[in-house]
């Protein structure tokens, strides 16, 4: 491991708003030892909704949406601590207090929040894992993790550029009869009218400056019925992902004014 991603996670430790939880600290520790864990609002001190941004990267949304919605808390998951550490940075020096961040792997989810304890999810430009379903953030698998630690009926919400991730969750959400709140394969054309749409990263003005669409889409996830796979025949996407870049600022600067 490079210094630099070295430095970072010892910066982390030094931030309180971070939690760093990976797999072999949490097995070292007990699967049982996270002090949070059905606790979260006694950290921020409210009763307010709890949020979490899935496969967090940097930040951008985590920090964004804390911004625009104070009466709610966020938390940003992720396992990649050198790119969690700018959206920590930024809040701790912002001073945010409704953002935390968790650096452990999605998987561990239920070991990190109690039963009921979360309101709402976010993923935001997850890899489309076209070969492995079982990878998929949006796939049975993982809404079934989901359950254990969600309300009953909250909201998943995917933001994405893939085609395929998109008509994959889709089909699955209807086959499952998971209302869907929110679906749009064009999101920035649809017509919405919802804050979040203050929040666009430098990675989807690169797809946007392409011609390319985000698509949107929000479902309810009850906890009654078991949850099938469609059958997994979906066009595959084509293109290479950019990386994920920083978030523009600019028109949610303007939504602060």
């Amino acid at each position: 491991m490079g210094k630099n991603k070295l430095s970072k996670f010892a910066e982390m430790d030094t931030i309180g708003l971070v939690f760093q939880y990976p797999f072999s600290r949490l097995s070292a520790e007990g699967f049982d030892s996270f002090p949070m864990k059905g606790r979260w609002h006694e950290f921020f001190g409210n009763d307010r909704p709890i949020v979490l941004e899935l496969g967090c990267g940097k930040g951008e949304y985590t920090v964004g949406m804390a911004q625009l919605f104070s009466d709610k808390n966020f938390i940003g998951i992720d396992i990649k601590g050198a790119r969690m550490h700018a959206g920590a940075v930024k809040a701790r020096d912002m001073k945010m207090p409704n953002v935390a961040f968790l650096r452990t792997q999605i998987e561990l989810i239920e070991h990190f929040f109690a039963p009921g304890e979360v309101a709402e999810l976010w993923i935001t430009f997850p890899d489309p894992q076209m070969k492995k379903v079982t990878k998929r953030l949006t796939g049975t698998r993982f809404l079934g993790l989901y359950r254990k630690v969600m309300a009953d009926g909250g909201i998943v919400r995917l933001k994405t550029d893939s085609p395929f991730l998109y008509t994959y969750t889709r089909a699955m959400a209807l086959l499952n009869g998971l209302r869907c709140e929110v679906d749009t394969d064009d999101l920035y054309h649809s017509g919405l009218v919802d804050p979040i749409l203050a929040i666009r990263t430098h990675y989807e003005s690169q797809w946007l400056a392409r011609g390319l669409t985000i698509k949107y889409l929000a479902f309810a996830l009850p906890h009654d019925g078991d949850l099938a796979e469609p059958e997994d025949d979906f066009e595959r996407d084509t293109y290479r992902s950019y990386s994920r870049g920083t978030i523009d600022t600019g028109i949610l600067n303007k939504t602060q004014q």
